[in-house]
């Protein structure tokens, strides 16, 4: 009976569904997360809120195997870590997403009509009609960045106010724009157009800091700039500078930590709530559903739609990504000690829509210093820090090589070319360099040869291994008939040192001469 941990506050529905499945539930919202963890050491899955769930919380968790944060945003679970120890991560994207764009409405409609001072200055007894003049949503310009489950819902939510919505997400398509009455523009238009903006976005490497000076810059007077997505989208101290100058109304729900203490955006925040955008109870049913949903799913089933955090996309084959990390290695084998300045890819067949999914593998592959468990992004940052330009070519599928893998690398002064595929359900490494149908198993201890082609070489390296006491798995000898050269390919039980390879490279006049272990 597999037992699940809940600790925070969910609808009771999460309980009722899971233990109909069989599961035992175990919610404690009372409970400090590591103490419960520590109590529930034999548990298989997490469904967690806001509750933040890190390396030492899943190093109490041996046996844990998914992580279900019942909502959209994950930021509160480290996916990496989670990835490293096998551990799946999901969300419950779209449960939570009208409670928000609800919320966001609300705000607005408060801020323009002062309604929160206007309450406080009125039950203190004043009347004060003057000072609490306020403005109308209708006929006025919204903005919104970030079209997903929420942005999408807004843009319904307020259409009935009679606004323009001018929109951006580089992943929404113009018809789908239009279908939802939204025109899609660039941000910098939004910010220059908008008398309200909205905010739906993640925050990463990408978005965090980006309502910053230069677009506050383009904002007309008296703009509205709601934030129910992340703190980090914003750069407080540019909103403070430019607060006056442009009379710009900030509404805010999110902050840099959920806690009590103050908020250090408060001296600008004309609404504030404390990160209440999913805090309905139609959400937190939803949220909870959902999140006890795909449990049962992930465990009865396998589905793994939600996961987050996957390693490995939908449709892929693992044995691909081996595959491209052995393949990289064998060719910076075949590089040696050089510097690369170009890593070449192409991905044929089915797998050219995977290429990025392939970056880590192939990192991984050419360097221990690379995490495997990394993603692909930060493969590219890795790549980029060290000088090292990624390209993935266009490929001819008429050329029929299936579904297989080239991979080359580029120094400054020569290239390694390998290419490899699956076959059988085993990795083959079908081409390196000019020498094809090579046809060769990449596990194990295999030696490599070039020399120029002439009878009994094979019997001398043979002959030298033999020496060693060293026996012979596999032997591949393909040539190159434009060169001249052949390639010895022997594949052996048990290592040799470098001192032995280059000992029976020169008694065979070998060109190039190195090893590979996989």
């Amino acid at each position: 009976m597999k037992k699940v941990l809940i600790p925070t506050k969910l609808d009771k529905v999460v309980s009722e569904i899971l233990s109909a499945k069989g599961f035992t539930v175990v919610q404690d919202m009372e409970t400090p997360f590591a103490d419960l963890a520590k109590a529930n050491a034999d548990a298989e899955a997490v469904i967690v809120r806001s509750e933040k769930v890190t390396p030492e919380i899943m190093d109490l968790l041996p046996s844990l195997k998914l992580v279900v944060r019942a909502g959209a945003g994950y930021d509160n679970i480290d996916i990496k870590y989670a990835r490293r120890k096998n551990i799946d991560v999901m969300n419950t994207p779209g449960a939570n997403s009208n409670a928000v764009a609800e919320e966001v409405i609300a705000m607005i409609l408060a801020a323009y009509r002062k309604l929160i001072p206007a309450d406080i200055s009125t039950r203190a007894g004043k009347w004060e009609k003057k000072a609490f003049m306020g403005r109308e949503l209708t006929g006025k310009t919204l903005g919104i960045i970030g079209l997903g489950h929420i942005g999408r819902l807004l843009a319904k939510r307020a259409s009935g106010f009679e606004v323009e919505i001018l929109g951006f997400d580089p992943m929404i398509t113009k018809a789908m724009a239009d279908e939802i009455g939204i025109t899609l523009t660039s941000v910098e238009e939004i910010f220059s157009k908008a008398d309200v903006i909205s905010l739906h976005v993640p925050e990463n490497d990408a978005t965090r800091g980006m309502v910053n000076e230069k677009l506050l810059s383009l904002v007309k007077k008296g703009v509205m700039i709601v934030n129910c997505a992340r703190a980090g989208i914003i750069n407080e101290d540019d909103l403070r500078k430019f607060k006056a100058e442009k009379g710009i109304l900030y509404c805010n729900d999110v902050y840099k930590k959920d806690a009590e203490g103050e908020k250090s955006i408060a001296d600008v925040a004309d609404v504030m709530a404390p990160h209440l955008g999913a805090s309905t109870k139609e959400a937190n049913f939803v949220a909870a559903r959902r999140a006890a949903e795909q449990t049962v799913a992930y465990f009865e089933s396998g589905v793994t739609t939600c996961v987050v955090n996957k390693g490995v996309p939908d449709g892929l084959n693992a044995e691909y990504q081996h595959l491209a990390s052995a393949i990289a290695k064998l060719a910076r084998a075949a590089l040696g000690n050089e510097k690369i300045n170009r890593i070449e890819t192409s991905f044929y067949g089915n797998l050219s829509k995977y290429a990025k999914w392939m970056t880590a593998p192939i990192c991984a592959g050419l360097t221990k210093e690379f995490d495997p468990y990394l993603d692909s992004k930060d493969a590219q940052e890795f790549l980029t820090s060290r000088g090292v330009e990624l390209v993935n070519r266009q490929v001819d599928d008429a050329k029929n090589y299936g579904e297989s893998i080239t991979i080359d690398l580029v120094s400054a002064t020569g290239r390694v070319s390998v290419r490899g595929t699956i076959a059988e359900g085993r990795m083959m490494i079908s081409r390196v360099n000019d020498f094809d149908r090579l046809y060769l198993d990449p596990t194990g201890i295999t030696l490599f040869f070039e020399y120029s082609d002439a009878p009994g070489i094979i019997a001398k390296l043979s002959g030298k291994l033999g020496e060693k006491g060293i026996n012979i798995i596999d032997i591949r000898a393909p040539q190159n008939l434009k060169s001249g050269n052949s390639l010895a390919v022997i594949k052996i039980c048990s290592d040799i040192s470098d001192t032995d390879l280059k000992a029976m490279a020169e008694s065979v006049g070998a060109v190039k001469a190195f090893k590979f272990s996989a």
